[in-house]
């Protein structure tokens, strides 16, 4: 009976391990299951941290990239608005330089009609460098060549000659100097002020204005600049400049050359020595300052281009220098420096200069005490003024010839 016991114990149990071990492998089994599960949990997780990491980087980049853009734009804008102010500028002074062009020039439109017609049209300006010192200088030409009072305003009226004396004003306005002239010129009235700092170092500069402002307020054929201790015979030189009022730009006057100083102690030295060659050079041919008459097209182009043009230390040299490369005719004309003698000796012959100084003075030596001698032998008949027809001598001029040397 005892092995049959045995026999059943050994089936229950069995049975029990069966069931025991299947319930021990649902456990495992769900056991794993759990911690797949977790473990892609997990990862899903940080794939998504990944990805929000990812997405933030390129946020912040396009960001980034956004706002470079918006600086490229800004900058693009500065760039064109800054190429906008140049073009505007460049349109402002090419409208100013055709502003000037038709003031001075006289271009016949309707925007510059009213300013022509307040130009007066004369034949020729002469305007006699001055200073604030030179009142009894003034005085002897007053009382010798240069007409006062209602013959000066006929003469322009009638002849189309201005003659006025040009001066600036000091370093200090309203002085006792400038009120000196103030009432100089409220007796004489002849006087033509520039907006210009007088001084012996300026003449550059002052003979600049002069003929920008002269071209500002007459409409000349020539203009002329003469110095306040040279005879000077109106006649002649109206008849002289009549000769060669049919050319474009000349430039008339006693041409000449000399030696470029650069030593301090000379009296005309000259600072910018070194742009005129080797030392003991001399200077290209120009006229010399006591007088010089320029034609209309040159005035024109000094006030065009005063900005620009250099002053040099001695102002017959500066003028000289603003037309070296133009196509001008440079006029040698000796009777524009006579001297004192000479005069004498054509005025015997029955000829008269155009003017007449000391070259050693570089002006009438002692003009205050001897202008009026030289007058009464130098000087024409009262009347050549009045009595020349500029017309006619123009066409006998273009029959004969010109006779004068062409540099």
């Amino acid at each position: 009976m005892k092995p049959k016991a045995s026999k059943r114990l050994s089936l229950t149990w069995v049975s029990l391990l069966c069931i025991c071990c299947f319930f021990l492998g649902v456990t495992f089994t769900s056991r794993f299951r759990g911690s797949d599960s977790g473990s892609q949990l997990i990862l899903k997780h940080r794939r998504d941290q990944e990805v929000n990491v990812v997405t933030d980087d390129y946020g912040h980049e396009k960001e980034k990239s956004h706002e470079e853009d918006e600086i490229e734009k800004v900058l693009k804008t500065h760039k064109a608005i800054e190429s906008l102010d140049r073009s505007v500028s460049m349109l402002q002074k090419q409208l100013s330089v055709r502003h000037n062009y038709q003031q001075v020039v006289g271009v016949k439109t309707a925007t510059t009609s009213t300013e022509e017609n307040q130009r007066k049209k004369v034949f020729m300006v002469i305007g006699i460098n001055t200073a604030f010192s030179s009142r009894r200088r003034r005085d002897s030409l007053r009382e010798t060549w240069m007409p006062q009072g209602e013959k000066l305003e006929k003469l322009e009226k009638e002849k189309g000659i201005v003659v006025k004396f040009m001066i600036g004003h000091s370093a200090t306005p309203h002085s006792i100097l400038d009120k000196e002239i103030d009432s100089e010129d409220a007796q004489y009235k002849d006087f033509f002020w520039l907006d210009h700092v007088e001084g012996y170092y300026n003449l550059s500069a002052k003979t600049k204005t002069f003929f920008s402002s002269a071209v500002a307020t007459w409409d000349a054929e020539f203009y002329v600049k003469i110095d306040d201790d040279v005879h000077v015979n109106l006649g002649m030189l109206a008849s002289t400049l009549a000769l060669h009022r049919h050319k474009p730009r000349v430039y008339i006057g006693c041409m000449k050359s000399g030696p470029v100083l650069a030593k301090k102690t000379a009296k005309y030295h000259e600072p910018e020595f070194w742009k005129f060659g080797e030392e003991g050079n001399e200077y290209f041919r120009h006229a010399t300052g006591q007088i010089y008459a320029i034609s209309k097209d040159l005035a024109t182009y000094i006030s065009n281009n005063q900005p620009i043009l250099h002053k040099y230390a001695n102002e017959d040299v500066t003028l000289g220098s603003w037309f070296i490369g133009l196509e001008v005719e440079h006029i040698d004309d000796g009777n524009f420096c006579c001297s004192t003698p000479g005069c004498q000796m054509k005025a015997n012959a029955g000829e008269v200069c155009v003017a007449s100084f000391d070259w050693t003075c570089s002006g009438v030596c002692r003009s205050v005490n001897r202008m009026w001698m030289v007058h009464m032998i130098c000087g024409e008949d009262d009347k050549a003024v009045w009595d020349a027809n500029y017309n006619s001598l123009t066409q006998e001029k273009e029959t004969r010839g010109d006779e004068h040397i062409v540099l």
